[in-house]
């Protein structure tokens, strides 16, 4: 698929759209919950994988996974980390507070690429970890009083696991060993659903419910997942970023509207802080870079 600049944005836009539905869509679940609905999204991910990766890479991706190098197979493991937390995070709190938490992502990536291999830090990004710090704390202090913190936990699985994600393909890119990060969603995927199984008994999701996952599985993971991939190769990274955090209102909005899900006061103070650092962070960033250049 051959984008243009303008065609990445918008694709992008699209892409936050679909990876925003699934909060929503959970809270119209019948009788699905925790890990069983983790499972099922992630099997009709799996499904939708197979049909998918043969038309973008051939036939051969599947014996090329196999003799993927290692970082290859931490990638996949950091994907089903990403895949079974943010759904059972779902589960246990707001769709709000996950998806807030999730957007601490580009920061938790400049905090381990610093720790691991040595990236610097900007002042500006760490003014904006200060500024987001505060805006998670002012958020969560609630939760911790009231012994309701599970889920917040459950849901920083995702930005860590995807920190080191990128920190580990973006080192063995810097060694000349590339990464396709589209064969690692399929695994990821797939290590999600065998270890989710036998957490999922018994089954309790109603043919209502098996509709909704494996629409998630197709529209909201699959897709969305490859889709920005093809949109990396054509947008620079905080571009990426920025677009990437309207998962985040989109998402918001979205149980808003379809499930009277309704943000409570210190969340839209506390998630406000943390996206306010965020886009500061990027947008500096990116005027920083094209001054330079």
């Amino acid at each position: 698929m051959k984008l243009t600049h303008n065609r990445a944005v918008f694709l992008m836009v699209v892409v936050a759209f679909m990876w925003s539905t699934a909060g929503v869509v959970t809270r119209h679940l019948d009788g699905a919950r925790s890990f069983e609905v983790t499972f099922w999204r992630a099997l009709f991910t799996v499904v939708a994988m197979l049909v998918i990766l043969p038309l973008m890479r051939g036939r051969a991706v599947f014996a090329n996974i196999r003799h993927a190098g290692r970082a290859f197979w931490i990638s996949g493991v950091c994907w089903s980390v990403m895949f079974t937390a943010y759904m059972v995070a779902l589960t246990l709190t707001s769709v709000a507070n996950v998806l807030i938490t999730m957007s601490l992502g580009p920061l938790m990536t400049a905090l381990i690429a610093r720790i691991f291999i040595g990236h610097r830090i900007a002042l500006r990004t760490w003014v904006a970890i200060v500024v987001a710090g505060f805006g998670i704390a002012y958020m969560y202090a609630p939760q911790i009083a009231g012994g309701q913190l599970l889920g917040t936990l459950v849901a920083l699985c995702v930005p860590i696991a995807g920190a080191t994600n990128w920190t580990v393909t973006q080192n063995a890119h810097a060694q000349g060993h590339d990464v396709d990060l589209v064969p690692a969603v399929f695994v990821g995927a797939v290590i999600s659903a065998l270890v989710t199984l036998p957490m999922a008994y018994p089954f309790q999701a109603t043919a209502h419910d098996l509709s909704l996952l494996a629409y998630l599985g197709l529209f909201q993971l699959a897709i969305p997942c490859v889709l920005s991939v093809l949109c990396a190769r054509v947008l620079k990274a905080p571009e990426l970023s920025l677009l990437a955090l309207l998962e985040v209102l989109f998402g918001i909005l979205l149980v808003w509207l379809g499930a009277g899900e309704a943000p409570g006061t210190t969340v839209l103070v506390g998630g406000i802080l943390v996206m306010s650092a965020l886009v500061a962070n990027e947008l500096l960033g990116w005027k920083q870079r094209n001054e330079a250049s």
